[in-house]
């Protein structure tokens, strides 16, 4: 199963920052590729992106664990009967926010944010394409850090 996960330290307070993750209709502003969502009711939602190519996709997902006091949440994309379940059996999202320090002033000013991506794959890629599909999940995670940090500054 292809995991990558990536954190970094935004100069942004935690409760700021989480406003922003825990409500699909910001993902626009900062995961990457995605033009506007659509359809979110409690617990779902649909993202419209656009591939490098140009090509608009669709995506469905499902929210999964959610904890504001601990600052967690996560996102299952329905891939069943979906073009993605060529090749995905299952892919999931997760955000940690954490204070960066103990200390009330430092904590109000930065936090560490933690994205992992974790994806199943199917047919002959678990074999073959675990290293390309974690490397591509490693450089969307990196453009999701890139646009949380520029629109929490």
């Amino acid at each position: 199963m292809p995991t990558a996960r990536r954190s970094r330290s935004i100069p942004t307070p935690a409760d700021q920052l989480w406003a922003i993750v825990s409500d699909p209709h910001h993902l626009p502003r900062w995961w990457p590729r995605v033009e506007r969502v659509e359809d979110v009711v409690a617990g779902a939602f649909t993202e419209v992106m656009r591939t490098r190519k140009g090509r608009v996709v669709r995506a469905d997902f499902e929210l999964g664990r959610r904890d504001e006091r601990e600052r967690t949440l996560s996102w299952t994309q329905l891939v069943e009967g979906t073009p993605f379940g060529r090749v995905l059996s299952h892919a999931e999202t997760q955000v940690r926010l954490r204070p960066e320090s103990e200390d009330l002033a430092r904590a109000q000013s930065a936090t560490e944010v933690t994205l992992e991506l974790r994806q199943t794959l199917t047919g002959f890629f678990p074999r073959f394409g675990g290293f390309m599909v974690r490397r591509a999940a490693a450089a969307t995670l990196e453009e999701a850090l890139d646009g949380l940090e520029r629109i929490g500054a």
